[in-house]
Parts: C-alpha cells; structure tokens; sequence
C-alpha cells in the first residue's frame, strides 16, 4: 500500500492509494484506490498564556475528505499523468486519517475532521 497526496492541475487535493499502470514498459496512468478529495474546513491559531511568542504558536488546519469523484460509484479510478502536477508524502496525520476512515484499517471507521499541524511561515507577514 502507497498512500500519496496528489495535487491536480484543477487545484484538486487527492488522497489514495496509488499504483502506476503500465502498458510495453510506459507509464500510462496511475491507478487510484479509494481516492478522496480534501477539504480544508478553516485554519486558525491556538495561542497560549505561557507563550506569547508567535513562532512558537501552532497553526492549525481542520480538514475533511469526500469520495472522489464525488458522483461515481467506482472505487478505483484510472487517472492519466498529463493531469497530475506533483506527488507527494502526505503528513502524517493526513495519512493515518484516510487509513482509519476510507481503508478501515483502525478500529475507528467513522467519519470525522482531522486537525493539522502547519510550520508557521518565518517570511509570511500577517
């Protein structure tokens, strides 16, 4: 089992399973089982009394995933490189989410939001 975070060049966010499907030794697609689309449902900041120093504060994103494509019914889809821009580790708690909730890999197969950890940007200015 691979799980990846695959960014299409619509700005989708996917994760699954991912296979690469091959035909005479070219790659012509990778196959994606149980792919899921991530939403990101708001961030914000957790601040606290102790710490009043903003880099050490943690940014948070609050995410949920969606069948994808939202109106199939198939559970494995064929999708074409020429669609894809990039292929990328998920975090870690991204990927133990989609293996919980859409693989049923944990006890816990309910669906629920899932909270981030993002790095604060040093060269981002609020």
């Amino acid at each position: 089992m691979t799980v990846k975070l695959i960014v299409l060049k619509s700005g989708e966010k996917i994760v699954s399973d991912i296979k690469e499907g091959f035909y005479e030794d070219k790659l012509v697609c990778y196959i994606l089982d149980r792919p899921c689309s991530i939403s990101i449902n708001g961030s914000y900041k957790i601040l606290d009394d102790e710490n009043t120093d903003e880099n050490n504060n943690e940014n948070l994103v609050s995410i949920s995933l969606h069948s994808w494509p939202s109106l199939s019914n198939d559970t494995t889809i064929e999708l074409i490189p020429d669609w894809i821009v990039t292929i990328v580790e998920p975090k870690d708690e991204l990927k133990k989410m989609y293996e919980t909730q859409v693989l049923g890999i944990n006890e816990n197969e309910n669906s629920q939001n899932i909270v981030l950890t993002e790095q604060p940007d040093s060269d981002k200015s609020d």
